[in-house]
């Protein structure tokens, strides 16, 4: 067994009839794994199980319905509106070699390959199979940069350090998305070309 942590994987946005069941907002890319029956979820700083009966995704709209053992009527689950879902999982058996989960890429500064500092990765998200970072506080603006390894060629979260390939960003292009700033005023977002969707909730 390595090491253990908890990851947020939900977020509990309202109440559905009144055994219990609750709606909740989906902040992972595995719901199906995440909220399957039997599973074990965590309120956010609590260490008592919750414990799934039956998740699935909800029919009018985004979220899934999940009913917990430990949770037996709409009063219960009144308790747990707007709290935080974590699960708690091993690193080792979750991740492969060089990997790291998103929260731990956020915060991490971006530089080039001369080592000047093009940012922070301060959000995530996913454009079909490929994860996005959103880069933001340097002088070239706020860009999304694909998670490729032609582009970063060096991958050290752990270190709070990435280093890309500024060819293959090809960072010295305008912006596409937004006409050019007022002097003093933030730049426009950078979407390279590569990027044909836009910044999406976080899976």
């Amino acid at each position: 067994m390595g090491e253990t942590t908890r990851l947020v994987v939900g977020r509990v946005r309202g109440l559905h009839g009144l055994r219990g069941a609750v709606r909740v907002e989906v902040l992972t890319d595995r719901p199906e794994t995440r909220f399957a029956a039997g599973d074990v979820l965590y309120l956010e700083g609590d260490s008592r199980p919750l414990t799934i009966v039956s998740g699935e995704p909800v029919e009018d709209g985004p979220g899934w319905r999940l009913r917990f053992r430990e949770v037996l009527d709409r009063a219960a689950a009144e308790r747990l509106r707007d709290a935080y879902l974590e699960v708690a999982v091993d690193r080792a058996s979750e991740l492969a070699d060089g990997a790291a989960y998103w929260h731990e890429v956020i915060g991490t500064t971006v530089k080039d390959s001369t080592g000047t500092v093009l940012g922070t990765v301060a959000d995530v998200y996913r454009a079909g199979e490929t994860e996005v970072y959103v880069v933001r506080g340097g002088a070239v603006g706020e860009f999304d940069m694909p998670a490729v390894r032609n582009v970063i060629t060096t991958f050290a979260p752990e270190r709070g350090e990435l280093i890309v390939d500024e060819a293959v960003l090809d960072l010295a292009t305008p912006a596409i998305d937004g006409p050019v700033a007022a002097a003093g005023a933030r730049p426009p977002r950078r979407r390279p070309p590569w990027s044909r969707h836009g910044k999406g909730p976080r899976p």
